[in-house]
């Protein structure tokens, strides 16, 4: 059986605490003072202090909730304090009297106001009789008794009642370690036991925070405990003999942290946004704010409240908003939210725990922003009675007037943007109003052309009124109403026929002079003095023409139905009416001649042309006609031969098949292969009837025994056809033309080239230098050549001719090279001479070469001169002692040698 022995629990030192605090705050104390509310902290600790170990809380009255304190330590090497006012050691040292005292300083954040207060600490004794005395108070659990049965089983003897759990409060001061309970077991009188504890805050995370003496069975805590991380530990004691025999069962031993009021409030959210409509009735819900306390939320510690501690601005009225104190939900208390007075109102939101209680709870801040939303509680305003604008007639898409408005609610809105209608003086509706979605005007506009002649003024009634309607209650009415005045302007308008286009009905054959209708056009401009002129725009067989003052039109030229220009035996013409208005206008008007037909066309034989076999059987062509005239004038045709030449009706005969097709067949056993043109006289039914002689080129021909000819030959006319000899004509002009075009612009180009060569400046001529020549003679004054020095044909070898032509080094030929004359392998001593002059002839008439001389390279000059070679000459004099300057008079071409030879010594 477990039993409990000592001195009251531990939990009555908390209670006797809180209960003290409860009455000093029911004294005469009412006011509030920030700072530390005791002068000098004290704390009574055991000789060896460890690191982190926690010494005493210093508290700070923060009276209004808002202040952010900063705590530090006189001592920071040896003492910490963090933000809830709990002092830590900072490392482990042995208490002595020079840590015995040390200062704690406070400083506002903000305002950077600052506050001290002492802390002594004081060695704890270590007497027998205090160990003793403490010993005897400490609770003592003792393990339940076990009794062995007659079956030899131990067994655990029932208990009637539940070991009740340990309560203890966080963030204690210590001293620590701090013995909480005793564990015994009634055999520790006969053994020697050893104690131990399991579970989480032992031997499992968080490890340490309960230890047990394995001796004595002292259960201590060694640090202090924050619900907030683990509000409930789950022990299990164990004794074990001196050999780890286990020798009573486990007990369970439940420790409970106690909440202490050691978290604030926190908001979820430091500032919160709302809306609310303008003109809300009082208890209209705007939004909920939220905060969390990390206490118990069973407890007073994590019992919230909610209060309004400013709203900004003011007006109309400073509570224009409540807020519910436990849930948090804000509503409106006052009417009067008006959008264009106040669009958004700033609260400062307050949550208190200890059910806010403002002495003991703590308490945090947010902020709450609540916009008022705009409703349609102001209509459209015209900013003027009547408005005035003016149109030319026969103009549409027009904007004649701007129509402007006023809207106090909140721009680009449906509540502001504004719809207009027309409702009276448009009943045709020839104006339309559309907005403008930037400046929420309205525009006036044309939508159906206007007539000066028939209206010249228009007075509109326009509204305006919103996208959406009035909030209710609104005394407004719900729209506008104005006045739009449009003036018309008269313009000169087109004349136009009547009607258009206009039709007659007239026989074809008519005689040119014949006056066939008046076709004239209307001035729809009533109030002017103007005159109509006619021409004629389109007469594609110039048939017509109209009389230029009274539209009088009559034929100059017959009417023909089979005309290409009819098309469904309807002749179409347009005249052009133009009046002398400013500026002049003009219309148009079609008239439509329908074209009656009489017989004046006579049918042909269709087709012209066909074959036929030698001999009669199998043997027929079928033929009809072809006439131009319609109906009655057309068929049934009548299809005969003529008397003569005689041979027609002796070797073939027609027959009629009905009446459109006849049949015609060889009368005769046999005729001859060839071409053969039988007139054939075909007549019309009409009134008078027509008659024709119209030739059928038949071709009689060898044929198989399918009837078809096996000639080779075809028929062949007469010669090619007008369309045939006119292409080839045409394409024969246009090679000619290509060709012509070639030539000139090969000359051009060479006359271009030419033309280069002559504007070469001297000075950038690349031929004025000197150029290494096979004969440097005298230029133009050495014409006296001895050709005795070139006649060697002997020697010459036939594999060192050069080819055919002569070139300048100095110029890359454009054209063909000329063929200069050539000389055999082995010419006569005496064609030299002619060679050379032959060649010099050539080269004078060869366009290409420049108007100067150049170097000549020609095919073939002899080998083996007697001449000796010209480096071997030397001069009479040396050149230092020759004077050049008469190079200078030899002009620009020799300025180069009279530059490098003239000059004197330099």
């Amino acid at each position: 059986m477990c039993r409990i022995v000592g001195a009251p629990r531990t939990l009555l030192p908390l209670l006797a605490a809180l209960l003290q605090a409860s009455v000093e705050a029911s004294g005469e104390i009412s006011l509030c003072k920030t700072g530390f509310p005791e002068d000098v902290y004290s704390a009574v600790l055991s000789r060896d202090v460890l690191e982190g170990q926690p010494l005493l809380n210093v508290k700070f009255s923060n009276c209004n909730g808002k202040r952010k304190v900063q705590y530090e330590s006189s001592e920071p090497a040896d003492f910490k304090v963090d933000e809830d006012g709990m002092v830590y050691a900072v490392r482990s040292f042995p208490l002595s009297s020079e840590h015995s005292k040390f200062l704690i300083y406070a400083q506002d954040k903000e305002t950077q106001e600052k506050w001290q207060v002492a802390v002594k600490l004081s060695l704890k004794p270590a007497l027998p009789e205090d160990s003793v005395k403490e010993s005897q108070e400490i609770e003592e659990i003792v393990f339940p008794r076990q009794v062995t049965k007659h079956n030899g089983y131990l067994q655990r003897q029932k208990r009637d009642w539940v070991i009740p759990p340990i309560n203890l409060p966080e963030n204690s001061r210590g001293p620590f370690p701090q013995e909480l309970v005793r564990i015994r077991s009634d055999r520790d009188k006969n053994l020697s036991l050893r104690y131990s504890v399991t579970g989480p805050g032992a031997d499992q995370p968080p490890t340490g925070i309960f230890i047990i003496n394995p001796i004595s069975g002292q259960l201590s805590v060694t640090k202090p405990l924050d619900r907030e991380l683990i509000a409930r530990f789950h022990l299990r004691a164990h004794a074990v003999d001196i050999n780890g025999n286990q020798v009573e069962n486990p007990i369970d031993i439940v420790i409970n942290v106690i909440d202490m009021n050691d978290n604030r409030p926190e908001f979820l959210h430091q500032v919160w946004n709302g809306t609310v409509p303008e003109g809300s009735k009082p208890g209209t819900y705007v939004m909920t704010v939220t905060a969390i306390d990390a206490d118990d939320p069973n407890a007073l510690n994590g019992m919230l409240r909610y209060r309004i501690l400013s709203q900004a601005p003011s007006t109309p009225s400073p509570n224009m908003f409540t807020i519910n104190n436990e849930t948090g939900d804000i509503i409106t208390v006052a009417a009067g939210l008006d959008r264009e007075k106040v669009q958004q109102y700033t609260l400062i939101i307050q949550a208190t725990d200890m059910e806010g209680n403002p002495t003991y709870g703590l308490s945090n801040t947010a902020t709450a922003v609540i916009t008022v939303t705009d409703v349609n509680d102001n209509p459209p305003e015209f900013t003027a009675m009547t408005f005035y604008g003016e149109v030319p007639e026969n103009r549409v898409d027009v904007i004649v007037a701007n129509l402007t408005v006023t809207d106090k609610d909140q721009p680009h809105t449906p509540a502001w943007n504004a719809i207009y209608r027309i409702s009276g003086g448009d009943p045709a509706g020839r104006f339309a109003i559309q907005t403008d979605p930037n400046s929420n005007d309205g525009l006036v506009t044309v939508v159906k052309p206007i007539d000066f002649e028939t209206n010249r003024m228009y007075v509109l009634t326009v509204a305006a009124e919103n996208q959406v309607p009035l909030a209710k209650g609104i005394q407004h009415p719900p729209q506008s109403t104005a006045t739009v005045s449009v003036t018309v302007i008269d313009v000169n308008e087109n004349p136009y026929f009547a009607p258009n286009p206009k039709i007659i009905r007239q026989e074809e054959g008519l005689h040119a002079g014949t006056v066939l209708t008046t076709f004239t056009a209307q001035d729809p401009d009533r109030y002017m003095q103007q005159n109509i002129r006619y021409t004629k725009l389109s007469d594609p067989a110039n048939w017509l023409k109209i009389d230029s003052v009274n539209g009088q039109i009559t034929t100059i030229a017959v009417l023909d139905r089979e005309s290409p220009n009819v098309k469904n035996n309807i002749y179409n013409a347009t005249f052009l009416a133009s009046d002398n208005g400013i500026p002049p206008m003009s219309g148009t008007g079609t008239l439509q001649i329908y074209l009656l037909d009489i017989n004046d066309n006579a049918p042909q034989v269709l087709p012209q042309e066909a074959e036929i076999c030698e001999t009669p059987d199998p043997n027929s062509i079928n033929i009809t006609a072809l006439d131009y005239d319609i109906d009655p004038n057309a068929g049934p045709f009548a299809f005969d031969l003529p008397l003569s030449p005689v041979t027609i009706k002796r070797n073939w005969t027609i027959t009629r098949l009905n009446g459109d097709f006849a049949q015609l067949n060889l009368k005769i056993k046999f005729l001859e292969a060839g071409i053969y043109e039988v007139p054939i006289i075909i007549t019309d039914s009409g009134n008078p009837p027509k008659s024709n002689i119209s030739i059928l080129r038949v071709k009689v021909c060898q044929c198989d025994s399918n009837g078809d000819c096996t000639d080779v030959d075809r028929i062949v006319g007469a010669g090619l056809g007008t369309g045939a000899i006119i292409a080839i004509l045409l394409c024969i002009i246009i090679l000619l033309i290509l060709v012509l075009m070639f030539v000139v612009w090969m000359k051009r180009r060479d006359k271009e080239r030419q033309a280069k060569q002559l504007l070469i400046d001297p000075e950038d001529d690349v031929r004025d230098n000197i150029l290494k020549y096979d004969e440097e003679g005298g230029g133009e004054e050495d014409q006296d050549y001895d050709l005795s020095q070139l006649q060697q044909p002997d020697t010459v070898e036939p594999d060192a001719i050069k080819p055919v032509g002569i070139r300048r080094l100095d110029e890359r030929p454009i054209h063909a090279e000329p063929q200069y004359p050539v000389r055999s392998a082995a010419p006569h001593p005496g064609d030299i001479g002619d060679f050379i002059n032959e060649g010099l002839k050539a080269a004078d008439n060869d366009p290409t070469a420049p108007p100067y001389d150049s170097l000549l390279v020609f095919d073939y000059e002899g080998s083996g001169s007697t001449a000796g070679s010209l480096s071997s000459l030397n001069s009479s004099s040396s050149g230092g002692e020759q004077d050049y300057d008469y190079l200078n008079d030899w002009g620009p071409r020799f300025k180069k040698l009279a530059d490098m030879y003239g000059g004197g010594d330099d």
